[in-house]
């Protein structure tokens, strides 16, 4: 994941007014991950002022904690009930958004070992098969035998 440069600004003079395009720049993200979030339903957008909409501060951070949530494995709607969770007083829904994420991890976890298992199966296979037998591999993504279940 390629990472932005965060604007920063003098603290002798008030930073210019956070509209979308300086708001993406704070926080990392292109303008159109700044749309996308507002489209979810992830970020609210403001009332426009004038020609622009000024966003307040808070939405870099809460932008930062989409991004968090995201490279944790969270989907966009887990996000948004976490987002909605956010003072923390309700720790048991919380709890419960990250115990389902946990569970489909473990899955995939699971998922990855078996795919693993097998593929080293077949590779081994592979390199013992002499050379006028059909390769295991082929054979078995073609569906025309499983060497999986021979002994």
């Amino acid at each position: 994941m390629r990472r932005r440069a965060v604007a920063r600004f003098s603290p002798l003079e008030p930073p210019p007014p956070l509209t979308v395009g300086r708001l993406a720049k704070a926080a990392g993200v292109g303008v159109e991950t700044v749309r996308y979030y507002q489209s979810r339903g992830l970020l609210r957008v403001p009332p426009a002022n004038g020609s622009f909409r000024v966003y307040p501060a808070a939405a870099i951070d809460r932008i930062a904690f989409i991004k968090r949530a995201q490279a944790l494995g969270f989907t966009l709607n887990e996000v948004r009930s976490l987002l909605d969770l956010e003072d923390g007083r309700n720790r048991r829904a919380i709890q419960s958004v990250t115990q389902a994420r946990l569970g489909q991890i473990e899955e995939k976890l699971a998922d990855l070992q078996r795919m693993r298992e097998v593929l080293s199966e077949l590779l081994h296979r592979c390199r013992q098969a002499g050379p006028t037998q059909t390769c295991p591999i082929i054979e078995t993504l073609a569906g025309t035998r499983s060497h999986l279940s021979d002994p």
